[in-house]
């Protein structure tokens, strides 16, 4: 690979590690580029799809006249391998806020489990949890929840294409997703909490999949060589 090449285009295809933030990651790939390969201060680079902290997995980034390409590889569909607990809760959804709300499982079955799953198959309401970086009125939600200000989120139309590979070992449930853009697994982990009525939240998240692109085929020529992503 040469400077050339990574500013006529280039996509890598990272495995995220967890607890990095998706600008974490492309900041630091940026320098470790701009450092090997000598490259200008106003290089291009940028990623196709933010990742949670708290997620693990896929994270695309495009560089040089390449980054064109973001705005379409956000609009592909997703898929996540995803983990909930089920009988309690967290404000955040996942596992960045402790738990609350414990509630009784002893009565729920892996049919009750497998039908509330069913019930968010196709198009559905959602509710973006308050921890997200959705934009209220110039400021992000997050940065509003954690400073302990009331935070209205509006429902949004998303997708759940399917449902797959459900194991059950309670309170855990784990399956894998396919979904819109848009979609935030936290708030559907939630909200078959809900359905189930006692409670439910996100415990792990791995994006597996945007559109034609793959976890396993992370085979770039960055992450082939000496260039490791757990390195940078």
């Amino acid at each position: 690979m040469t400077a050339e090449e990574l500013q006529s285009g280039h996509i890598f295809l990272l495995d995220k590690p967890l607890d990095w933030t998706s600008f974490q990651a492309v900041n630091k790939m940026k320098y470790k580029l701009k450092r090997e390969f000598d490259l200008p201060k106003k290089f291009k680079i940028g990623h196709a799809g933010t990742l949670d902290p708290r997620a693990t997995g896929l994270l695309i980034v495009c560089t040089g006249k390449f980054t064109k390409k973001i705005p379409e590889i956000q609009d592909a569909p997703k898929e996540y391998w995803t983990e909930i607990k089920i009988g309690v809760q967290t404000e955040s959804y996942d596992t960045e806020k402790p738990e609350i709300l414990h509630q009784d499982i002893s009565n729920v079955t892996e049919e009750d489990v497998k039908n509330a799953l069913d019930k968010f198959l196709g198009e559905i309401d959602q509710k973006p949890p308050i921890f997200s970086a959705i934009k209220i009125d110039g400021a992000r939600a997050y940065n509003l929840a954690r400073a302990g200000e009331e935070v209205e989120m509006k429902s949004r139309k998303t997708t759940i294409h399917y449902i797959k590979d459900v194991e059950i070992n309670f309170p855990l449930v784990s399956f894998t997703v396919g979904c819109s853009k848009g979609t935030y697994i936290r708030s559907l982990a939630h909200d078959i909490g809900q359905e189930l009525s006692v409670g439910a939240y996100l415990t792990q998240l791995r994006r597996t999949k945007i559109g034609n692109y793959k976890i396993e085929d992370g085979t770039s020529d960055f992450l082939e060589n000496e260039y490791r992503f757990e390195n940078l």
